[in-house]
């Protein structure tokens, strides 16, 4: 990462990830300046100051690493873009019946997009976050890869990369297993080496949704039919808000069989449920795809592919059908393809693109 004469803006969050990548840029070379997004008020969203990603301790966090570095450090006021953005995807998803992914949503509208428009007016050449995961140019062509470390890649959540992006993005630990990168902050005198990881979406960290969308739009769930896939009425749910395809616990009914959330029609109000049996497919469809590559393949592709960030990838076919839609079919059943995740196209460890199921 040869960064001589270049200036780089690193994406600091006050957790060990960033803190560990902006060593490692300054060491290679760049002119850094750190930085910190202020995504939302946590008051106005009714959590406590310490809680999420905005809270004073990690912008404190973030502030001392980049003061043992020597970097000038700035918080950006993004609360309205990120309202506009991935606080209302987030309340519009639910609401017709889909599961979001924030994490992506911000990553595409915020990190590598307003931040990256940020870094430009700033004067720098790259934008370098704490993410797991590996650019590699080939040719004229960036390649997305998979981080060394299979147990921290996150190429899942950066599929929507596009080439100009990649190649002004800096990615310094996807050679690392976090380890490493906890061993590195800890020999370089870090406060946070030892911090844990964020485990809960940063706008809901007590991982009530419900609660965070009458937060964010002053409604309350409306109640509705659970229903049978003959459409006969099984009981009644909280609102569609409270469930997610593939669910099986906290549906609130006696049955004398196991049964799963299979589909959510938003429209009618009505949450679909079955045997686990039912909600393995083969097939979806998949729209908003962005190919790594800058265009859809001429034909069906064969590849590996995923739908939910945990999965291993399995084998498929993936066909488009539009610039940025496409059929996937696996080779074997999968269990609970659910509408609003992302779909994720491998070849290898190289990303070749991914999209939002329907």
């Amino acid at each position: 990462m040869p960064g001589s004469g270049q200036k780089a803006l690193i994406a600091m969050s006050g957790g060990v990830d960033s803190s560990v990548a902006a060593l490692l840029t300054r060491a290679a070379g760049y002119d850094c300046l750190g930085c910190t997004m202020r995504l939302y008020d946590n008051d106005a969203a009714g959590l406590a100051r310490e809680n999420g990603c905005c809270s004073l301790s990690d912008v404190e966090d973030a502030r001392a690493v980049a003061h043992r570095l020597g970097m000038p450090y700035y918080v950006f006021n993004f609360c309205d873009a990120f309202r506009a953005g991935v606080l209302q995807n987030f309340v519009d998803c639910y609401a017709a019946g889909r599961t979001p992914n924030p994490c992506i949503e911000c990553n595409r509208t915020m990190k590598f997009s307003k931040l990256l428009d940020r870094a430009r007016v700033l004067g720098c050449d790259v934008l370098v976050t704490g993410h797991y995961a590996r650019i590699e140019q080939d040719g004229e062509k960036y390649v997305l890869k998979k981080a060394l470390d299979p147990a921290k890649d996150q190429s899942y959540v950066l599929y929507m990369l596009t080439q100009e992006q990649l190649a002004h993005i800096r990615f310094p630990l996807g050679a690392l297993s976090k380890a490493e990168v906890r061993a590195i902050a800890e020999q370089n005198g870090f406060g946070n080496a030892a911090k844990p990881d964020s485990q809960d979406l940063c706008f809901v960290p007590d991982g009530d949704y419900p609660a965070a969308i009458r937060r964010l739009t002053g409604r309350s769930p409306v109640p509705g039919d659970f229903v049978d896939e003959s459409g006969r009425v099984l009981g009644r749910h909280k609102g569609v808000e409270y469930y997610t395809v593939g669910q099986h616990k906290g549906l609130g009914l006696v049955t004398g069989e196991p049964v799963y959330v299979l589909s959510i029609d938003a429209k009618a109000n009505t949450v679909t449920l079955g045997p686990n049996a039912a909600l393995f497919k083969t097939a979806a469809a998949v729209q908003s795809i962005n190919w790594a590559a800058g265009a859809a393949p001429a034909g069906p592709l064969r590849c590996a592919a995923k739908v939910r960030y945990r999965q291993n990838e399995q084998p498929a076919t993936v066909t488009p059908t539009g610039p940025d839609t496409a059929i996937l079919e696996f080779d074997a059943p999968q269990r609970a393809i659910t509408p609003g995740q992302a779909a994720v196209f491998y070849d290898g460890d190289t990303v070749l693109g991914g999209g939002v199921i329907v």
